[in-house]
């Protein structure tokens, strides 16, 4: 008998699995040396929030005597177990790549050095550093009878200690925070003008502990790190002030259960006998670090290092060709639907729209979503400048944006104050969906101008994620715009839209019924298509849908960059879906859905993955494309992404990858360098045809 869970893969165990092809990115030589420890850092990053929310909460469940298992058959003390195993592989990898790189960096002159390293003028140069800069900062804590064990900061970096005691007393413990308001990799003077050498603050202050501890000896001494619980919950019906709530919630994240700590590999086995039993933590928890804890200050390197062969390319996003010859942004998109694909393309179009829109007198009204924004928000700038100017200026801030919190109220507090009407969502679901929606006032009456993307409003992260956007006036869809506006708000409720699909109201079942349509056809023995698109899969019910497709006949593609839950290539189930996952330079994060629906073909962009949270616990939106051109263009995109032999990935029916297979007389094709291409070859074609519309010869009269 065919046992029930042998078809799903454990979502935990995938996300591994993609934190392993970030890896493989950092190991990839063809990638350049300064980006590949970009992706060594990239990996830490993940894994810290990786173990602050997903293993965290799977503790909470274990501690709980939860023991009900996933759809994959496993119980969350199983998931802990497992995961545990997995991540100690993952980081006895990465830092044996990080040697192997630290190394190459010392053949281009680049040196992160150790104390032992360094000559006389650089330990003089360390020891003035500390004193002047470093020593000033430091708050050594020691732990003795009237001092308790402090409490350690999530992900700080810290130095455990031992210390002599006053006469026959024993050693004493005591904990040095390394300063995360100082910068972490401190530039050395060299000799020779061409190199390049830094060293680690935790280095220096090791260096000159003896002056933070005057008249004790130092025994030993190791650093050490914690990541903590940092999920945040909140009682949001009990929340009277949503604001202040998540204020409290965001100060508390720093103070969560410890989850997982991190040691030096050679730290004394009294060190981590005193911070197992103050943490209460088990052994198991601890990750023995040789090298350098938390090297996420790797990416540093790019903005410290000027030189190019190092890097990738530089690449600039070019301008939308369909604005560059229209005399204004309304008339263009008044015009057609334009479709956009950012980082290839530029995301200053839509800062732009948002400008224009603040100052335009034809404007009545501007009504948009922020999930994420970036710290410095253009946009934001924009929304609030449109207030001042007496437009009507509506802005839904997702508050429980995790990790942005306190980002979010920043700039809540500073709209509101500015005259914008802000709202924070819906009671229990986090507003996902992108959309912006300008109510103008033209010559033929009111006309409304929307944009919505996969993607978040944010100008910092637009120039490295991959993502989808569609500027429409469609009547339709701008009527759709109101009403979700006006349901964010708390005055309508909406039943059926003209052209959207709206979570957690319809869009699940829209997913299934345009699945279940596929699969109706290829009973049929019509040709069934479907080519998704997305960041994960995970949900249940969907997977179960395509399964029933695949069984049905119907082909189906998934390109998912992250979690995938599907098992594919599994016999007399799943023998009709592959599944393909592209990691490059590019974060992969747009959302898009075909179906081939017997040659009327439907396709959709959507800022929803396929996961339980998205289709029932947030607002989402997914809109159509309907206008050929667009339609062709989305299609040559799935087909390009399904082509790429270069930083492809399959996943195989056990759960692993392996790299999509370039056979020696192949075309090598790197979808995100052929995206990248092509966008500068279609700005060209637009500004050569603008040029021959300006000065075309008059032939006749």
């Amino acid at each position: 008998m065919e046992n029930k869970y042998d078809n799903f893969i454990n979502r935990e165990l995938s996300w591994l699995e993609f934190n392993e092809r970030v890896l493989e990115e950092a190991s990839d030589i063809t990638n350049p040396l300064l980006e590949r420890l970009n992706f060594l850092s990239i990996v830490s990053s993940n894994l810290d929030e990786f173990f602050m929310v997903r293993v965290a909460s799977l503790i909470e469940q274990v501690q709980a005597n939860f023991e009900k298992v996933d759809f994959a058959g496993l119980s969350a003390s199983e998931q802990v177990k497992r995961i545990t195993i997995r991540v100690h592989q993952m980081v006895q990898k990465q830092y044996s790549v990080y040697m192997e790189l630290n190394s190459q960096l010392k053949n281009v002159n680049i040196f992160i050095l150790k104390p032992k390293n360094l000559n006389e003028n650089q330990v003089e140069f360390v020891r003035t550093y500390f004193h002047k800069n470093v020593y000033p900062v430091l708050t050594p804590m020691v732990v003795d009878s009237s001092r308790p064990f402090p409490l350690i900061m999530n992900k700080s970096l810290n130095i455990a200690l031992f210390i002599d005691g006053m006469e026959d007393e024993e050693a004493i413990f005591a904990t040095v925070q390394v300063p995360s308001v100082l910068d972490r990799l401190i530039e050395l003077p060299m000799d020779k003008g061409d190199e390049k050498a830094y060293i680690l603050l935790e280095d220096i202050i090791k260096m000159n502990i003896s002056d933070v501890f005057r008249g004790h000896n130092i025994k030993n001494m190791a650093c050490y790190r914690i990541t903590r619980n940092a999920d945040l919950s909140i009682d949001e019906e009990g929340a009277e002030d949503l604001l202040e709530a998540i204020e409290q919630s965001v100060k508390n994240r720093k103070w969560g259960e410890a989850i997982r700590i991190e040691i030096e590999y050679d730290m004394d086995n009294a060190l981590i006998g005193i911070l197992k039993e103050e943490l209460e933590t088990s052994l198991g928890e601890f990750y023995s670090i040789k090298g350098p804890i938390d090297i996420t200050f790797l990416s540093k390197l790019n903005s410290l290092i000027h030189i190019e062969s190092l890097k990738y390319p530089n690449y600039n996003p070019v301008p939308i060709p369909e604005f560059i010859s229209a005399p204004n942004v309304f008339s263009a998109i008044a015009k057609q639907d334009i479709l956009v694909h950012h980082p290839y393309q530029s995301f200053s179009c839509v800062v732009d729209l948002v400008k224009i829109a603040a100052r335009d007198p034809k404007v009545l009204a501007i009504k948009q979503t922020l999930y994420r924004v970036s710290g410095n928000s253009p946009i934001v700038k924009a929304l609030m400048e449109a207030a001042e100017n007496g437009k009507q200026v509506t802005v839904l801030v997702e508050l429980k944006a995790r990790f942005d919190e306190e980002n979010n109220i920043i700039w809540a507090k500073r709209l509101e104050k500015a005259g914008c009407h802000v709202i924070y969502g819906l009671l229990g679901l986090k507003t996902h969906g992108k959309i912006l929606l300008i109510v103008r006032n033209e010559y033929d009456g009111i006309k409304r101008y929307v944009h919505m993307g996969t993607g978040n409003y944010n100008d910092v992260t637009a120039n490295f994620y991959t993502d989808m956007g569609l500027f429409t006036a469609n009547p339709y869809i701008g009527e759709d715009a109101s009403a979700l506006f006006n349901m964010l708000s708390g005055y309508s409720t909406i039943d059926e839209m003209n052209k959207l699909y709206i979570a957690p109201t319809g869009l699940r079942k829209k997913f299934i019924s345009l699945i279940k349509r596929e699969e109706t056809n290829a009973t049929k023995g019509k040709k069934g298509h479907i080519i998704v698109k997305i960041n994960s899969l995970v949900d249940k019910e969907i997977i179960e849908a395509l399964y029933k497709a695949s069984k049905a006949g119907v082909k189906i593609q998934c390109i998912v960059r992250g979690i995938c839950c599907l098992r594919p290539g599994v016999t007399s189930v799943s023998e009709n879906i592959t599944v393909t996952s592209i990691v490059g330079r590019f974060l992969e994060h747009s959302r898009v859905f075909y179906f081939y629906n017997d040659g009327e073909e439907a396709i959709y962009l959507s800022s929803a993955d396929w996961m339980n949270r998205n289709l029932d616990r947030r607002v989402e939106i997914m809109f159509p494309i309907e206008e050929e051109q667009n339609r062709n263009k989305i299609k040559h995109y799935l087909d390009v992404c399904l082509s790429d032999n270069v930083k492809a990935r399959t996943l195989k029916s056990d759960g692993t990858y392996v790299r999509a297979i370039c056979k020696e007389n192949d075309e090598k094709l790197n979808s995100q360098e052929y995206f990248a291409k092509k966008a500068i070859k279609q700005v060209k074609k637009a500004k050569k045809h603008e040029k021959e519309q300006k000065f075309t010869p008059i032939t006749s009269y």
